[in-house]
């Protein structure tokens, strides 16, 4: 049998049963009042929204980085994050590491694009500091 959900009802009825019975409503009038979520559906959501324990495309990036732009530039940058517009931020250290990925960008961008859920980067924003 179906389980069955109490009755919900106005915020006008709560009030009014609350003066009737002599109980104050000490609920703020502007609360917004959702429906309880179970607990594990809560968690899954959660998990998915902030990608904990799931692989990432950055961390798929990180793990390749040295394969993507090779050893002598691996060691003086990292790739940092990709935001909503789908630009790979890559920091690095000196401003000679940062000229030569810009002049290869097309490069490094393609091998990007072939790793598995990379294929969303757009653009590389490469900074040097």
């Amino acid at each position: 049998m179906a389980e069955r959900q109490p009755h919900t009802f106005s915020r006008l009825a709560e009030e009014l049963i609350g003066d009737l019975r002599g109980l104050p409503y000490n609920e703020p009038r502007r609360q917004v009042k959702r429906a309880t979520k179970p607990l594990p559906e809560l968690l899954e959501e959660l998990l998915n929204k902030f990608q904990v324990g799931r692989d990432t495309p950055e961390h798929r990036i990180r793990e390749q980085w040295t394969a993507i732009v090779g050893p002598a530039n691996a060691g003086y940058s990292h790739p940092v994050q990709i935001d909503a517009r789908g630009q790979l931020l890559v920091l690095t250290s000196h401003s000679v590491v940062r000229n030569e990925l810009f002049h290869h960008r097309e490069t490094i961008l393609t091998r990007i694009r072939a790793l598995p859920g990379c294929a969303g980067v757009k653009k590389l924003h490469i900074r040097s500091g």
